[in-house]
């Protein structure tokens, strides 16, 4: 039986990721402080007066910007702080929700963003939602089997962390996770409903340690399955504690 063998979260949309031992979800809603945020760039439709989702091209993100994904996060949920490290940069410690402190935030990741691209200027947040992908509220679910078969399909050893997952399972045989389209899969105290596949984009072939285009994920999907999806989009029909170890069952 499959079980869970990371889990991850994301504070700032494409700017960082964090391994955790266990989370709790919430029906409903995306995992916690999971893309809380997200940088907008100057031609960002964003709303700040009527805060609400909109699509990801509305925020800097690593299809553009791929040395982006060489940031790793850490999220203090006590004091509201994020401390963010790129090989490239120093360390920074900063509350995304105060307005000094985002504009250090800005001025620490603006040299990783090409200068003929399009610029950080501001974090954005919505209310009761993480800035996922999906224009509902979704945690995602990858196995270790199906980035095994990329990685044997490259040639090359991959980090998981190229994929930005939320729940990783292992012991589910490679792509089983896309035959659970439409049932529901229950991990450890939590219910979720595997609703469609994740499409992948260009942010999946950068290095995460690196931030440096090295390997085509794209193209190997194509190639070895004829379609360019890694993972499922879930949505949380129950609530309930997330750990490492606990089973997955599809029920």
């Amino acid at each position: 039986m499959p079980s869970v063998a990371a889990l991850w979260r994301h504070p700032i949309k494409s700017h960082g990721r964090e391994a955790l031992d266990e989370v709790t979800l919430f029906e409903g809603q995306t995992m916690p402080w999971d893309r809380t945020w997200a940088v907008t760039h100057e031609a960002s439709k964003f709303d700040a007066s009527n805060p609400t989702w909109v699509m990801c091209r509305n925020f800097m993100i690593g299809v553009s910007t791929p040395a982006l994904a060489g940031i790793w996060a850490s999220f203090d949920e006590a004091t509201g702080t994020i401390t963010l490290r790129h090989a490239d940069l120093e360390e920074i410690n900063f509350n995304p929700d105060d307005p000094t402190d985002a504009d250090r935030f800005i001025a620490w990741v603006r040299p990783l963003c090409p200068p003929d691209k399009r610029q950080p200027v501001g974090l954005a947040k919505a209310p009761m939602r993480g800035m996922t992908d999906s224009n509902y509220p979704t945690v995602s679910i990858m196995t270790q089997a199906s980035h095994n078969a990329v990685a044997q399909k490259l040639g090359r050893p991959l980090e998981i962390e190229r994929w930005r997952g939320n729940i990783w399972l292992d012991g589910a045989g490679p792509w089983e996770e896309l035959e659970w389209l439409g049932k529901d899969v229950q991990i450890g105290g939590a219910m979720l409903h595997i609703v469609e596949p994740i499409e992948r984009c260009k942010h999946t072939m950068a290095n995460p340690r690196t931030g440096k285009r090295d390997a085509d994920t794209l193209a190997a999907l194509r190639d070895g399955w004829n379609h360019q999806y890694f993972g499922v989009y879930a949505k949380v029909i129950k609530g309930g504690k997330v750990a490492l170890n606990d089973t997955a069952k599809v029920v």
